[in-house]
């Protein structure tokens, strides 16, 4: 079906502004000629006026009026009042002086004027009457003492007729005021449109992503603020579609990574699951299968057997502690921990555990250094660093300290003098099952999980954990703990 022709909005406005503008100058045209035309005319009557009451004066001053009705006829000789015709009457109609023509004798003759002018006698008056082919505009004026009348008649001549006209000027100006409106209406038109232009503009560019102008550009009004409001709108809007889109994207690509962190989990867990069972069932098929195996190497075997029974349940208790740190990241029960005690026990504890190896633990804490946290989960942590350091870090002291103290958190430091890794592996020491030297490691006894337990311990307790290489040598954990603020529950 075919679209109906559309007219613009500024099309709209400009031709009802135009007709209303016409009307007015129209309106003003027909008054402003109808007064020129009355003006001009009482003019006209004016001068008739004049004359005959002049006459009138003289009558009464007792001026003799032949020679003042001859001064009257010569005086407009050549002039608007050319052909005016002057008669004075004596009260019983009898003509007694006159200039001029039609020359009427007398009011008692037939050809007289009409019973009007007769009756005009009785009053002064203008008013218009034919005489013959020719009308007149008649003047008539009483003497106060009733014997004479004055009766003035001007033809309507062409001249006349020109007279009474309005001038080329006014027409002229008439159509400069037209002209003007129609300018002035087309960049009223044009102004109060802008608005709505830039705006349809600006849904043509957003339709066709295109680059978009900014919202200054519309006029400082009402429309333009709408406008304006409807871009920022518009701006708005696109803002939050894009955050949603990248919040969606994070968000997606944190399942797609939680997912695929999982899956190598479980692969590594498979792969290393398979060499302690592997170990212990290689060692109990040898026993089964000879039984006539001497006690000491039935011993030795038992007790390699025991070694890697006990590798895989402390595998499996690390990874517990990661299901459940990962799990409940943000639901780990914490309570007020006194970290100088806590850190205390673990060192008293060195001794008969042999966690430390062949390494003497130090630490430097506060009395007073009570931390926001698990201590279940905080014994785990320290007990790892110190693991970490006495079957990896080939050095002969580790020690524990307190570096930075904030209004909020504590920075502890904790560190070896041992030989520190290579630059390379630093970012990876945190990742699961990342080993530097794959078969020394095992053969230490560790399980892989045991630093990034720690740095999922620090993280769920709301702290941060980074590592580098010491100047003098070995490694240095930088980690910190939110401080216990009296009233936490």
């Amino acid at each position: 079906m075919a679209s109906k022709r559309r007219f613009s909005y500024r099309l709209r406005l400009f031709i009802p502004m135009l007709g209303m503008m016409l009307a007015i100058i129209g309106v003003l045209i027909v008054f402003q000629y109808r007064r020129e035309s009355d003006y001009r005319k009482s003019m006209l009557e004016r001068d008739l006026k004049f004359i005959c009451q002049r006459i009138i004066d003289a009558y009464q001053r007792g001026t003799n009026l032949r020679p003042f009705v001859n001064f009257i006829n010569e005086y407009y000789e050549g002039s608007l009042y050319d052909d005016i015709s002057v008669n004075v009457y004596s009260s019983d109609g009898k003509l007694m002086y006159h200039a001029g023509l039609p020359v009427l004798q007398d009011f008692t003759e037939v050809s007289r004027p009409s019973e009007e002018a007769f009756n005009a006698i009785k009053r002064s008056a203008t008013y218009r009457e034919q005489i013959g082919d020719m009308n007149y505009l008649v003047r008539t004026e009483l003497s106060k003492d009733g014997k004479i009348f004055v009766y003035t008649a001007m033809p309507y001549t062409l001249s006349i007729g020109e007279a009474l006209s309005i001038g080329s000027d006014i027409w002229i100006m008439l159509a400069v005021i037209t002209v003007a409106a129609i300018i002035g209406c087309i960049f009223s038109t044009r102004l109060l449109t802008r608005s709505v232009n830039l705006l349809r503009d600006f849904a043509n560019r957003a339709g066709n992503s295109e680059k978009l102008y900014d919202a200054d550009k519309f006029p400082h009004d009402e429309l333009g603020d709408v406008s304006r409001q409807i871009v920022k709108l518009y701006h708005d809007r696109t803002e939050a579609v894009k955050r949603s889109e990248k919040e969606h994207r994070i968000a997606l690509h944190a399942v797609e990574e939680k997912a695929r962190l999982k899956r190598d989990l479980t692969n590594n867990i498979n792969h290393e699951l398979k060499t302690p069972v592997g170990v212990i069932r290689g060692y109990l098929d040898t026993i089964i299968s000879n039984p006539d195996m001497d006690a000491a190497t039935r011993e030795r075997f038992m007790k390699r057997t025991w070694e890697n029974v006990e590798r895989l349940c402390l595998l499996l208790n690390d990874v517990s502690t990661m299901t459940r740190l990962e799990d409940g990241a943000g639901n780990v029960p914490v309570t007020q921990v006194d970290f100088h005690d806590l850190v205390f026990t673990i060192e008293n504890d060195l001794t008969i555990s042999g966690l430390a190896g062949n390494m003497t633990f130090h630490y430097n804490l506060p009395l007073d250094c009570t931390v926001k946290g698990n201590s279940h989960l905080l014994s785990g942590m320290v007990s790892n660093l110190i693991k970490n350091a006495a079957l990896h870090s080939h050095g002969t002291e580790m020690g524990l300290k307190l570096v930075v103290e904030s209004e909020k958190y504590y920075t502890f430091s904790f560190y070896d003098n041992g030989t520190g890794v290579e630059p390379q592996h630093l970012p990876h020491l945190f990742e699961r099952f990342y080993r530097i030297d794959a078969g020394r490691a095992r053969k230490t006894g560790g399980t892989g999980l045991g630093l990034p337990i720690v740095k999922n311990t620090i993280e769920a307790l709301g702290g941060t954990i980074s590592v580098h290489n010491r100047s003098g040598g070995g490694l240095e954990f930088l980690f910190t703990l939110e401080k216990w603020r009296g009233g936490e529950a």
